[in-house]
Protein backbone atom coordinates (compact mmCIF):
# COMPACT_ATOMS: atom_id res chain seq x y z
CA UNK A 1 0.00 0.00 0.00
CA UNK A 2 1.30 3.52 -1.12
CA UNK A 3 0.90 6.05 1.61
CA UNK A 4 0.70 9.63 0.76
CA UNK A 5 3.71 11.71 1.29
CA UNK A 6 3.80 14.41 4.05
CA UNK A 7 5.74 17.26 3.14
CA UNK A 8 6.01 21.07 5.30
CA UNK A 9 4.71 24.21 3.74
CA UNK A 10 8.28 25.43 3.02
CA UNK A 11 9.21 22.98 0.89
CA UNK A 12 6.07 21.72 -0.75
CA UNK A 13 5.07 23.92 -3.69
CA UNK A 14 6.87 22.57 -6.71
CA UNK A 15 5.33 18.93 -5.70
CA UNK A 16 1.90 20.39 -5.62
CA UNK A 17 2.33 22.25 -8.42
CA UNK A 18 3.68 19.51 -10.13
CA UNK A 19 1.15 16.88 -8.99
CA UNK A 20 -1.95 19.74 -9.81
CA UNK A 21 -0.38 20.39 -13.57
CA UNK A 22 -1.08 16.66 -13.62
CA UNK A 23 -4.06 16.65 -12.78
CA UNK A 24 -4.07 14.97 -9.24
CA UNK A 25 -5.34 15.96 -6.01
CA UNK A 26 -3.61 17.25 -3.25
CA UNK A 27 -4.09 17.73 0.32
CA UNK A 28 -3.22 21.52 1.76
CA UNK A 29 -3.92 23.15 4.65
CA UNK A 30 -6.16 26.69 4.69
CA UNK A 31 -7.63 28.94 7.69
CA UNK A 32 -10.29 26.45 8.03
CA UNK A 33 -9.67 23.00 7.35
CA UNK A 34 -7.32 21.33 5.42
CA UNK A 35 -8.91 20.89 2.02
CA UNK A 36 -8.73 18.21 -0.86
CA UNK A 37 -7.67 20.15 -4.03
CA UNK A 38 -7.74 19.81 -7.78
CA UNK A 39 -7.89 21.81 -10.53
CA UNK A 40 -11.47 23.58 -10.83
CA UNK A 41 -10.84 23.53 -14.49
CA UNK A 42 -9.60 20.06 -14.90
CA UNK A 43 -12.86 17.48 -14.79
CA UNK A 44 -10.06 14.50 -14.50
CA UNK A 45 -8.65 15.90 -11.03
CA UNK A 46 -12.21 17.21 -9.87
CA UNK A 47 -13.32 13.64 -10.56
CA UNK A 48 -10.45 12.61 -8.87
CA UNK A 49 -11.59 14.44 -5.15
CA UNK A 50 -15.11 12.85 -5.44
CA UNK A 51 -13.41 9.61 -6.20
CA UNK A 52 -11.09 10.21 -2.66
CA UNK A 53 -13.78 11.29 -0.78
CA UNK A 54 -16.64 9.08 -1.91
CA UNK A 55 -18.52 11.99 -2.09
CA UNK A 56 -21.96 12.65 -3.59
CA UNK A 57 -22.08 14.26 -7.41
CA UNK A 58 -24.71 16.30 -6.36
CA UNK A 59 -22.72 17.83 -3.79
CA UNK A 60 -21.22 20.82 -5.02
CA UNK A 61 -17.43 22.06 -4.38
CA UNK A 62 -15.77 25.65 -2.94
CA UNK A 63 -13.72 26.97 -6.10
CA UNK A 64 -10.63 28.68 -4.41
CA UNK A 65 -9.41 31.84 -6.02
CA UNK A 66 -6.06 33.63 -5.88
CA UNK A 67 -7.08 36.99 -5.90
CA UNK A 68 -10.45 39.29 -6.93
CA UNK A 69 -9.58 39.22 -10.46
CA UNK A 70 -9.63 35.81 -11.01
CA UNK A 71 -12.95 35.52 -9.32
CA UNK A 72 -14.52 38.46 -11.07
CA UNK A 73 -13.30 35.77 -14.26
CA UNK A 74 -15.51 32.81 -12.86
CA UNK A 75 -18.67 34.74 -11.69
CA UNK A 76 -20.66 37.93 -11.49
CA UNK A 77 -20.55 39.67 -8.60
CA UNK A 78 -23.96 41.70 -7.57
CA UNK A 79 -22.62 45.03 -4.81
CA UNK A 80 -23.43 43.45 -1.55
CA UNK A 81 -21.23 40.52 -2.81
CA UNK A 82 -17.93 42.63 -3.61
CA UNK A 83 -18.58 44.39 -0.25
CA UNK A 84 -18.70 40.90 1.32
CA UNK A 85 -15.33 39.69 -0.66
CA UNK A 86 -13.55 43.15 -0.10
CA UNK A 87 -14.16 42.96 3.42
CA UNK A 88 -13.76 39.42 3.89
CA UNK A 89 -11.13 38.04 1.80
CA UNK A 90 -8.86 36.34 2.03
CA UNK A 91 -10.82 34.86 5.11
CA UNK A 92 -13.62 31.78 6.22
CA UNK A 93 -16.47 33.08 3.99
CA UNK A 94 -17.51 31.57 0.89
CA UNK A 95 -19.77 33.47 -1.40
CA UNK A 96 -22.40 31.72 -3.67
CA UNK A 97 -22.64 33.61 -6.79
CA UNK A 98 -23.99 33.52 -10.51
CA UNK A 99 -21.57 31.96 -12.93
CA UNK A 100 -20.27 33.72 -15.81
CA UNK A 101 -19.91 31.99 -19.70
CA UNK A 102 -17.29 30.09 -20.40
CA UNK A 103 -16.12 29.94 -17.14
CA UNK A 104 -13.72 27.32 -17.62
CA UNK A 105 -14.73 25.50 -14.55
CA UNK A 106 -15.42 22.36 -14.88
CA UNK A 107 -19.27 21.11 -14.33
CA UNK A 108 -18.65 18.83 -11.77
CA UNK A 109 -17.47 21.29 -9.47
CA UNK A 110 -20.96 22.76 -9.51
CA UNK A 111 -22.79 19.73 -10.15
CA UNK A 112 -24.81 21.41 -12.34
CA UNK A 113 -26.17 24.16 -10.77
CA UNK A 114 -25.79 27.72 -12.61
CA UNK A 115 -24.04 29.46 -9.65
CA UNK A 116 -20.59 28.58 -7.87
CA UNK A 117 -19.24 28.81 -4.42
CA UNK A 118 -16.15 31.04 -4.44
CA UNK A 119 -13.60 31.87 -1.12
CA UNK A 120 -10.13 33.29 -1.12
CA UNK A 121 -8.30 31.16 1.00
CA UNK A 122 -4.94 32.73 3.12
CA UNK A 123 -1.89 31.37 3.25
CA UNK A 124 -0.51 28.56 1.84
CA UNK A 125 -3.61 27.99 -0.59
CA UNK A 126 -4.01 31.87 -2.04
CA UNK A 127 0.44 31.27 -2.72
CA UNK A 128 -0.79 27.91 -4.43
CA UNK A 129 -3.42 29.13 -6.76
CA UNK A 130 -1.80 31.68 -7.58
CA UNK A 131 1.22 29.85 -9.02
CA UNK A 132 -0.85 27.52 -10.35
CA UNK A 133 -2.73 30.65 -12.42
CA UNK A 134 -6.40 28.35 -12.16
CA UNK A 135 -8.77 27.86 -9.14
CA UNK A 136 -8.83 25.49 -7.27
CA UNK A 137 -11.58 22.89 -6.38
CA UNK A 138 -11.32 21.89 -2.39
CA UNK A 139 -13.48 20.34 -0.23
CA UNK A 140 -12.58 18.87 3.55
CA UNK A 141 -9.83 16.60 2.99
CA UNK A 142 -11.69 13.67 4.28
CA UNK A 143 -13.58 10.73 3.63
CA UNK A 144 -17.01 12.38 2.54
CA UNK A 145 -19.50 12.51 5.50
CA UNK A 146 -17.00 12.13 7.83
CA UNK A 147 -15.26 14.24 10.38
CA UNK A 148 -13.13 17.07 8.79
CA UNK A 149 -9.36 17.28 9.27
CA UNK A 150 -7.84 19.98 11.08
CA UNK A 151 -4.15 18.52 10.97
CA UNK A 152 -2.34 16.85 8.38
CA UNK A 153 -1.85 13.24 10.47
CA UNK A 154 -5.87 13.68 10.69
CA UNK A 155 -5.45 13.64 6.52
CA UNK A 156 -3.36 10.73 6.14
CA UNK A 157 -5.00 8.68 8.49
CA UNK A 158 -8.32 9.11 6.46
CA UNK A 159 -6.95 9.18 2.89
CA UNK A 160 -3.05 8.44 2.91
CA UNK A 161 -3.26 5.42 1.14
CA UNK A 162 -5.83 7.11 -1.50
CA UNK A 163 -3.56 10.77 -2.49
CA UNK A 164 -0.25 11.31 -3.08
CA UNK A 165 0.95 14.28 -0.97
CA UNK A 166 -0.30 15.90 2.17
CA UNK A 167 1.30 19.22 2.78
CA UNK A 168 1.67 19.77 6.53
CA UNK A 169 0.34 23.36 7.73
CA UNK A 170 0.19 22.49 11.43
CA UNK A 171 -3.03 22.68 12.97
CA UNK A 172 -5.58 24.93 11.37
CA UNK A 173 -6.62 28.22 13.32
CA UNK A 174 -10.27 28.22 12.50
CA UNK A 175 -10.78 24.88 12.97
CA UNK A 176 -14.69 24.98 11.15
CA UNK A 177 -15.42 25.10 7.55
CA UNK A 178 -16.46 28.53 6.00
CA UNK A 179 -19.34 30.14 6.34
CA UNK A 180 -21.61 30.26 3.20
CA UNK A 181 -23.54 33.30 1.83
CA UNK A 182 -25.84 33.96 -0.88
CA UNK A 183 -27.26 37.32 -2.28
CA UNK A 184 -30.56 37.11 -4.29
CA UNK A 185 -32.94 40.21 -5.11
CA UNK A 186 -30.83 42.14 -2.70
CA UNK A 187 -31.62 40.10 0.48
CA UNK A 188 -28.63 37.84 2.28
CA UNK A 189 -29.31 33.78 3.06
CA UNK A 190 -27.11 31.95 5.12
CA UNK A 191 -26.64 28.73 4.22
CA UNK A 192 -24.14 27.21 5.93
CA UNK A 193 -22.97 28.88 9.32
CA UNK A 194 -19.14 28.50 9.45
CA UNK A 195 -15.90 30.33 10.30
CA UNK A 196 -17.19 33.86 10.39
CA UNK A 197 -20.33 34.62 12.61
CA UNK A 198 -23.27 35.23 11.32
CA UNK A 199 -23.50 38.59 13.26
CA UNK A 200 -20.10 40.30 11.75
CA UNK A 201 -21.54 39.57 8.36
CA UNK A 202 -24.97 41.14 9.59
CA UNK A 203 -22.59 44.64 10.68
CA UNK A 204 -20.93 44.68 7.25
CA UNK A 205 -23.94 44.31 5.01
CA UNK A 206 -26.59 46.23 6.91
CA UNK A 207 -29.60 43.65 6.91
CA UNK A 208 -30.22 40.17 8.44
CA UNK A 209 -29.20 37.01 7.60
CA UNK A 210 -31.85 34.64 6.59
CA UNK A 211 -31.97 30.76 7.00
CA UNK A 212 -33.17 28.39 5.22
CA UNK A 213 -33.03 27.17 1.74
CA UNK A 214 -34.85 24.85 -1.07
CA UNK A 215 -32.01 21.80 -1.41
CA UNK A 216 -28.86 21.63 -2.21
CA UNK A 217 -27.85 25.04 -3.13
CA UNK A 218 -23.99 24.84 -1.81
CA UNK A 219 -21.33 22.89 -0.12
CA UNK A 220 -22.25 21.00 3.19
CA UNK A 221 -25.65 20.99 3.13
CA UNK A 222 -26.52 17.43 3.33
CA UNK A 223 -28.19 16.82 6.74
CA UNK A 224 -25.54 14.01 7.71
CA UNK A 225 -22.53 15.52 7.66
CA UNK A 226 -18.97 15.27 9.83
CA UNK A 227 -20.02 11.87 10.87
CA UNK A 228 -17.84 10.23 13.17
CA UNK A 229 -18.40 6.14 13.39
CA UNK A 230 -20.12 6.46 16.59
CA UNK A 231 -23.47 7.64 16.98
CA UNK A 232 -24.24 11.19 18.51
CA UNK A 233 -26.50 12.31 21.19
CA UNK A 234 -26.55 15.84 21.74
CA UNK A 235 -27.60 17.89 24.64
CA UNK A 236 -26.87 15.83 27.21
CA UNK A 237 -27.35 16.30 30.44
CA UNK A 238 -26.85 12.45 31.82
CA UNK A 239 -23.85 10.43 30.99
CA UNK A 240 -24.85 6.90 30.44
CA UNK A 241 -22.08 4.45 31.29
CA UNK A 242 -20.20 3.23 28.41
CA UNK A 243 -20.65 6.53 26.51
CA UNK A 244 -17.93 8.67 25.48
CA UNK A 245 -17.86 12.41 26.80
CA UNK A 246 -17.93 15.90 24.34
CA UNK A 247 -18.21 18.33 26.88
CA UNK A 248 -17.98 22.33 26.95
CA UNK A 249 -17.33 24.66 29.82
CA UNK A 250 -16.83 24.03 33.51
CA UNK A 251 -20.52 22.55 34.43
CA UNK A 252 -20.66 18.68 33.93
CA UNK A 253 -23.78 16.61 32.95
CA UNK A 254 -24.64 14.08 35.31
CA UNK A 255 -22.47 10.86 35.47
CA UNK A 256 -19.41 12.31 33.33
CA UNK A 257 -17.40 10.15 35.75
CA UNK A 258 -18.36 6.94 33.67
CA UNK A 259 -17.92 7.82 30.48
CA UNK A 260 -15.21 5.85 28.41
CA UNK A 261 -13.41 8.89 27.68
CA UNK A 262 -13.97 12.95 27.87
CA UNK A 263 -12.49 15.91 25.70
CA UNK A 264 -13.93 19.38 27.20
CA UNK A 265 -14.26 21.65 23.99
CA UNK A 266 -13.47 24.74 25.87
CA UNK A 267 -13.05 24.70 29.50
CA UNK A 268 -13.43 28.43 29.70
CA UNK A 269 -16.71 28.40 27.48
CA UNK A 270 -14.86 30.19 24.69
CA UNK A 271 -16.89 29.60 21.18
CA UNK A 272 -13.70 30.37 19.63
CA UNK A 273 -11.48 27.82 21.21
CA UNK A 274 -14.45 25.80 20.89
CA UNK A 275 -14.38 25.62 17.29
CA UNK A 276 -10.48 24.93 16.70
CA UNK A 277 -11.52 21.85 18.98
CA UNK A 278 -13.94 20.68 17.48
CA UNK A 279 -13.46 18.13 14.60
CA UNK A 280 -10.10 16.94 16.70
CA UNK A 281 -11.47 15.27 19.74
CA UNK A 282 -14.26 14.00 18.01
CA UNK A 283 -11.78 11.84 15.99
CA UNK A 284 -10.58 11.40 19.56
CA UNK A 285 -13.76 10.05 20.81
CA UNK A 286 -14.65 8.13 18.21
CA UNK A 287 -11.49 6.05 18.89
CA UNK A 288 -12.06 5.50 22.35
CA UNK A 289 -14.57 2.67 21.39
CA UNK A 290 -17.76 3.99 22.41
CA UNK A 291 -20.58 3.33 20.55
CA UNK A 292 -22.11 6.51 21.40
CA UNK A 293 -20.84 10.23 22.02
CA UNK A 294 -22.90 12.19 24.38
CA UNK A 295 -22.69 15.98 23.63
CA UNK A 296 -23.37 18.47 26.87
CA UNK A 297 -25.34 21.54 25.55
CA UNK A 298 -23.41 24.70 23.81
CA UNK A 299 -24.91 28.00 22.98
CA UNK A 300 -26.32 28.87 19.48
CA UNK A 301 -24.31 32.77 19.61
CA UNK A 302 -21.82 33.44 17.42
CA UNK A 303 -19.70 30.95 16.38
CA UNK A 304 -21.71 28.57 18.92
CA UNK A 305 -24.45 28.68 15.43
CA UNK A 306 -21.11 26.93 13.31
CA UNK A 307 -20.42 24.29 16.23
CA UNK A 308 -23.83 23.31 16.57
CA UNK A 309 -24.82 23.06 12.63
CA UNK A 310 -21.66 20.30 12.80
CA UNK A 311 -23.09 18.60 15.56
CA UNK A 312 -25.96 18.23 14.33
CA UNK A 313 -25.44 16.83 11.39
CA UNK A 314 -22.58 14.59 12.59
CA UNK A 315 -25.75 13.40 14.61
CA UNK A 316 -28.17 12.86 11.56
CA UNK A 317 -29.70 9.61 9.69
CA UNK A 318 -27.53 9.24 7.19
CA UNK A 319 -28.00 10.65 3.46
CA UNK A 320 -30.73 13.49 4.54
CA UNK A 321 -31.10 16.66 3.26
CA UNK A 322 -30.74 19.64 5.66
Amino acid sequence: MNLAEILAVGEAMERALALLEGGDVVAIPTETVYGLAGDATNGVAVARIFEAKGRPRFNPLIAHVADLAMAGRIADFDPLSAKLAETFWPGPLTLVLQQRAENGIHPLVTAGLDTIALRMPRGFGGELIARLGRPLAAPSANSSGKISATTAEAVAADLGDRIRLVVDGGATPVGLESTIVKVEDGRLTLLRPGGIAAEDIEAVSGQKLMRGAAGIEAPGMLASHYAPGASMRLNAGKIASGEALLAFGRDRAEGWQDAVAVRNLSEAGDLREAATNLFAYMQALDRSGAATIAVEPIPFDGLGEAINDRLVRAAAPRDKIA
